[in-house]
């Protein structure tokens, strides 16, 4: 209960019942990727909620289990030695806000910190000077604002060009935003996500994927060229020949429902092959090992705790 202990000092903040950064989120939001991104993924939380979480069912399933396991972990609470079934930090927790349940807040922020590092946690106080709602924000629209002393100095979450600050007491380091992190060896102020040391295997197992399906609808087998070599007369084929030859590639050889069906070639027509064979890229064996390396992800998140 280390983290939300503070949460329950009166104080004489106006009432206020809705997230700070509630107005913020009725805009739309545009998500730019770029482009020429290298043969590696990025290490930003797009790149690894998009090719780690949504991409990758070993990956997500990872990521479930351990975010609906910690959450399932049953609160206790004592005061000295003595138990309490009830208390508003009990009631606070079982029910953060109007739309979620103590299982579902959980479980956004234990994969919020799986997936980014960081995990933030909004608090909302009530007329009475006390905590009356809890929401988790998400780590990639929130920015820290480093102080002089070295520590945080402000919070900003800003969604579609609108930004709301949250300020941190200078002298008691009190703020509105509790930040989750998971250990990170080179940066001070953000977590490493546990996702980047998986992130090698994560490409690899959704490349071999890629390359599986795209085999399938491509007659199962490796791209190549028809290469056209006449014994006489001219050394390219007509536009209708071309177009004879296109159509009846696409209505005869392509597609799962055409796999491995033989190529007859007449005419000085011979087949080219342009890539390695499957046997030759082995891709079914470089995705089972990466599906096993990617299933380390649970035991690599328990030691960046």
């Amino acid at each position: 209960m280390g983290p939300f202990s503070r949460l329950f000092r009166k104080n004489n903040a106006p009432e206020q019942k809705e997230s700070a950064v509630a107005n913020l989120l009725g805009g739309s939001e545009t998500l730019m990727l770029g482009l020429n991104e290298p043969r590696w993924s990025g290490r930003n939380y797009q790149s690894l909620a998009d090719e780690g979480y949504r991409k990758n069912v070993i990956t997500h399933r990872a990521v479930r289990i351990l975010a609906e396991s910690a959450a399932s972990v049953p609160l206790v609470l004592f005061r000295g030695d003595q138990k309490l079934d009830h208390h508003p930090l009990l009631d606070l927790l079982n029910r953060p806000n109007p739309v979620q349940g103590r299982a579902v807040f959980f479980e956004t922020a234990y994969a919020y910190l799986n997936i980014a590092g960081n995990s933030y946690l909004e608090v909302v106080m009530g007329g009475d000077g006390l905590p009356a709602e809890l929401y988790v924000l998400r780590p990639d629209r929130m920015k820290i604002i480093p102080g002089a002393s070295g520590w945080p100095k402000a919070y900003v979450y800003g969604v579609s060009g609108q930004e709301h600050q949250f300020p941190v007491d200078p002298i008691s380091g009190k703020s509105p935003v509790l930040h989750l992190k998971s250990f990170h060896p080179t940066d001070d102020y953000y977590g490493m996500s546990p996702l980047e040391a998986a992130a090698y295997s994560i490409d690899v197992h959704n490349a071999a994927s890629s390359w599986n399906k795209a085999l399938l609808d491509n007659s199962a087998r490796p791209s190549g060229a028809l290469v056209f070599e006449p014994k006489e007369g001219n050394a390219v084929l007509s536009k209708e020949q071309f177009d004879r030859l296109k159509q009846e590639m696409e209505e005869n050889f392509q597609g799962t429902r055409n796999a491995r069906r033989p190529l007859l070639l007449e005419g000085g027509l011979k087949w080219q092959q342009m890539a390695f064979s499957p046997m030759d890229m082995d891709f079914i064996n470089a995705k089972h090992v990466s599906a096993r390396e990617i299933a380390l992800f649970p035991m690599i998140c328990r030691a960046l705790r």
